[in-house]
């Protein structure tokens, strides 16, 4: 039988995304018109941005189990969160968990060996780049990466809270990522680039990156496919 896919949803666009790229790309899997059942919940925004502003991510997990068991109790098989940045919880997730997950970073990293990339720039939310969340799984796989500055983890940070969580795409902010993974390919080496927040996507593509992108919003959302179909 096909899983039923079960998103624990944190800012809006990311969450849409992901849901579309599940429903989109599902007939590959399961003929013309299929995929698998899925159920979305979210929590505000503003809910989440609380606790993280503030470091704690043993509320952000709780936020996380809040949102797992709902999604239990509606049925689903397993989860996945196209949201990078609370990753970051996922210690104090997982112990507790009704269900299993699909972890963002563990697939973006498989990707990457498969494609053949060694030097990984990072990009994502200020949380995000700051964290361990991808440096541990890219290490786990000899993977290299690399970070913005500080005042470039801010500039991607404001964009994306700023404008892409808000569904706002302006071309200035398409050249200044342009730029910076410009610097990241350039000064430090880097073969590909992560979209590590799942906003990004939706103005960086594989046209327009100077490097390829590893889009970790729809990267997830195969994963996910895969999942339902075993």
């Amino acid at each position: 039988m096909t899983k039923h896919i079960g998103i624990v949803g944190c800012s809006a666009e990311g969450a849409a995304l992901c849901y579309r790229t599940i429903c989109e790309e599902g007939e590959q899997f399961f003929g013309k018109h299929g995929h698998p059942e899925i159920t979305l919940h979210t929590i505000a925004l503003r809910h989440w941005m609380e606790h993280i502003d503030r470091g704690d991510w043993q509320a952000v997990a709780a936020l996380m189990l809040e949102s797992a068991r709902k999604l239990a109790h509606a049925g689903a098989d397993f989860l996945i969160c196209p949201d990078n940045t609370i990753h970051q919880a996922m210690p104090f997730v997982l112990p507790k968990s009704p269900l299993p997950w699909l972890h963002i970073a563990e697939v973006v990293a498989e990707e990457a060996v498969t494609r053949g990339y060694k030097r990984l720039a990072l990009t994502g939310t200020r949380y995000l780049v700051d964290s361990d969340v991808y440096p541990e799984k890219l290490s786990d796989r000899g993977l290299e990466y690399r970070r913005p500055t500080p005042k470039e983890r801010d500039e991607i940070n404001c964009i994306i809270f700023d404008e892409l969580v808000r569904a706002k795409f302006l071309p200035v902010s398409v050249a200044s990522f342009q730029k910076i993974i410009t610097r990241l390919a350039e000064e430090e080496g880097c073969d590909a680039v992560i979209l590590g927040c799942t906003e990004i996507p939706l103005i960086i593509t594989p046209q327009n990156s100077p490097i390829p992108p590893l889009d970790s919003t729809r990267l997830l959302a195969r994963a996910a496919l895969r999942d339902a179909e075993s």
